[in-house]
């Protein structure tokens, strides 16, 4: 097996694993695809949207059957913040999901590659979201085992991670999480 008929096999098993049934077509197939050009902004926020979409009614349904100490966790770069296309915005239909999880008594995670928590909440703060927790991967780590490091604790902590947003196949690697809704990274290039 070619080196990226394996990759496209590995990523179509976590996605598997991961994503809710309805995105795995869609993920395979975009993996699948020949590497494009990053889309325009507006295309991306449109991109963005449609996966978020789904995010509040889960979390309504999850609130209506007695959820203990609900919980978002939320990547930063290019997904809770616009990254690539503006530094340390935050990105509309990402906050949208926080503030209403905020509103409604669930809190409000990051979880990161990043390795600095401090500079990393204040520009969460600065950009208006709701921090209940950041929590950064550790030197040596690789960004899936820091981050589902990172969700684990969280969990031993006491919360319930009813939903789980990312953008990279990484943010979702190791589980300790109910649900994951998966941002588009157009073929890995947006980080």
């Amino acid at each position: 097996m070619s080196v990226a008929k394996s990759r496209i096999a590995a990523l179509a098993a976590l996605a598997a694993v991961t994503l809710p049934a309805a995105s795995l077509a869609g993920a395979t197939a975009a993996q699948a695809a020949p590497v494009r050009a990053v889309p325009g902004y507006q295309t991306w926020q449109a991109d963005v949207e449609q996966a978020v979409a789904p995010v509040i009614p889960w979390l309504q349904n999850r609130l209506g059957k007695g959820v203990e100490k609900p919980a978002i966790v939320l990547d930063i770069d290019n997904t809770a913040l616009e990254t690539y296309y503006h530094a340390g915005r935050a990105n509309g239909p990402v906050l949208n999901v926080a503030r209403w999880a905020e509103e409604h008594g669930v809190a409000v995670l990051f979880v990161t590659a990043r390795t600095s928590s401090a500079s990393a909440r204040q520009q969460l703060e600065d950009a208006g979201y709701p921090v209940d927790a950041v929590c950064t991967r550790d030197h040596g780590e690789s960004k899936g085992e820091g981050k589902a490091r990172c969700r684990e604790e969280l969990t031993g902590d006491g919360y319930t991670i009813t939903a789980n947003i990312g953008n990279r196949s990484t943010d979702f690697e190791g589980g300790y999480f109910e649900k994951g809704f998966k941002l588009p990274d157009y073929n890995g290039q947006l980080s």
